[in-house]
């Protein structure tokens, strides 16, 4: 996404966060154009908490002046914004390539309302598409659950920051599978799961309502129906 795309993005997301509003705050490059942008409406008076999905948005929201929060302290979140590394026609959503993805799916699940920011090259006809899926393992289990990945025919490699495994907020690492077009996402995220030593996938189902592709000369914003039109969520 190009920085005019994030900015156009960013300001169509504002619209989702009221006055008083527990706000999720994503990790990666649309979520940190947004987060600069809600720290200056929260510097001309808008009263919002945080929850950050990572050290990383948690420095950049001290930096701005946005109070943060555990999620200890709140019962719910209002909404949480952040952006996506895929999103098919449901609005399911491949996520991690940031390594924030365990943070980001508690926050998601944890939210009232999911806010996703995109540019339009992320828009994907099938999960898979753009060749990898993230999965964060405890280190312990790592050769494990590689060999296992393998057998389930998606070979992962282990993720290196400055030759080393790159080691998540969470001490854990991640194996980046080598996938192609998936054709069933959720069966294969079970199957994931299953394997002993796995904490999560980057495999976001269903949590998405609401995705805003930003795109040169404005914003293209999509929608999953809400289950229950009788107690809409946040507008």
């Amino acid at each position: 996404m190009s920085k005019a795309d994030a900015r156009t993005s960013s300001e169509r997301a504002l619209a989702f966060i009221r006055d008083g509003s527990v706000v999720g705050l994503g990790t990666g490059h649309a979520a940190s154009s947004f987060l600069r942008d809600l720290g200056a409406h929260v510097r001309s008076g808008l009263r919002i908490r945080g929850v950050a999905t990572s050290e990383t948005s948690a420095s950049l929201a001290r930096e701005v002046g946005i109070d943060l929060v555990g999620l200890d302290q709140v019962e719910a979140i209002d909404v949480t914004v952040d952006g996506a590394d895929e999103v098919d026609p449901e609005l399911d959503l491949i996520k991690g390539y940031g390594g924030a993805l365990l943070r980001e799916k508690i926050v998601a699940a944890a939210s009232r309302e999911v806010v996703i920011l995109v540019g339009p090259e992320k828009l994907v006809p099938r999960l898979g598409t753009r060749g990898r899926l993230p999965v964060e393992v405890v280190p312990f289990g790592r050769s494990f659950a590689a060999r296992r990945l393998a057998e389930l025919g998606i070979p992962a490699t282990v993720r290196l920051q400055e030759g080393r495994p790159m080691i998540t907020d969470n001490g854990n690492q991640i194996l980046d599978c080598t996938v192609g077009p998936l054709p069933d996402p959720a069966g294969l995220d079970r199957e994931i799961q299953r394997i002993p030593g796995v904490v999560t996938t980057g495999l976001f189902l269903g949590m998405a309502r609401v995705v805003v592709v930003g795109k040169e000369g404005g914003v293209q914003v999509l929608e999953r129906p809400h289950p229950n039109p009788e107690k809409p969520r946040l507008a």
